[in-house]
């Protein structure tokens, strides 16, 4: 048996309660945090929370050497641990499909989702999201700009008057990561500062930290966004389309947005 269970958004109580007793029943626990990471908890934070011993595998581990999840799995209840919620990454799709061929039975329990968090931080409503992107470190794409896909992405929703998320690149053993640490994280601000580039007066929406205590949002134009401070990490950016008027009244009263962006 193979659960994929959802962790959540942001340390080791963001678990619902039946991901947690699921966990707890398991014989064995894997996890990764290369696509994403639980940034109020550490790995022996979880352990220690639910009583679970937990065997962190990178994105080789996962992709291309899951033989050691499989053959558990095959004898054994195994469960796979992501934050957010767990088959938001082709990744995880691919290891359950592989469990599938295998005769392993497979079911996943849901954590909550950085897009559905945006959408109720900031009040934009969920089904006037078009396709969302992600923006990577221009190091990471051989370039000093904003990729092509990302900025048709979001032309593309503009055009059809859509919200767009802009998930924010991380990156596990970054070559410009602090001294001392293993990850790096793009930061709200300087994805604000990409954009701006092509979109200086344009309204964006900063979700920095969901599911955490001091979740902040704020509203502004790219440009003015790109000289603030958001804190640590995880940070989104919500590019929005057309605003439905109670949209509007969330942006001002939730993220704090000028009212010459908004319509009147």
């Amino acid at each position: 048996m193979l659960s994929f269970i959802g962790l959540g958004l942001y340390d080791e109580r963001s678990i619902t309660v039946e991901g947690q007793e699921t966990l707890r029943a398991a014989d064995r626990a894997f996890a990764e945090f290369y696509t994403s990471r639980l940034v109020g908890a550490s790995v022996a934070d979880l352990e220690a929370a639910h009583g679970v011993d937990i065997e962190v595998r990178d994105r080789a581990g996962v992709e291309q050497h899951p033989e050691p999840i499989l053959d558990a799995a095959a004898d054994e209840h195994v469960a796979f641990l992501t934050a957010g919620d767990t088959m938001i990454s082709t990744t995880h799709v691919d290891l359950r499909l592989r469990a599938i061929e295998r005769g392993i039975e497979t079911e996943v329990i849901h954590g909550v989702t950085a897009q559905s968090a945006a959408s109720s931080l900031t009040g934009l409503q969920n089904y006037r999201f078009g396709k969302a992107t992600t923006l990577p470190f221009p190091y990471a794409h051989g370039g000093d700009d904003v990729p092509q896909s990302v900025i048709d992405t979001i032309e593309v929703n503009r055009e059809r008057g859509l919200h767009t998320v802009v998930y924010l690149d991380i990156k596990v053993d970054g070559p410009r990561a602090p001294d001392g640490d293993h990850e790096e994280y793009m930061t709200a601000d300087t994805a604000a500062g990409l954009l701006a580039e092509g979109w200086q007066d344009t309204l964006g929406v900063v979700v920095a930290r969901a599911g955490s205590p001091d979740a902040v949002v704020a509203g502004d134009r790219l440009s003015a966004l790109a000289a603030r401070d958001f804190g640590g990490p995880l940070h989104l950016l919500v590019i929005p389309g057309d605003l439905h008027h109670v949209e509007a009244d969330a942006l001002a009263g939730l993220a704090d947005t000028p009212a010459d962006l908004l319509p009147e």
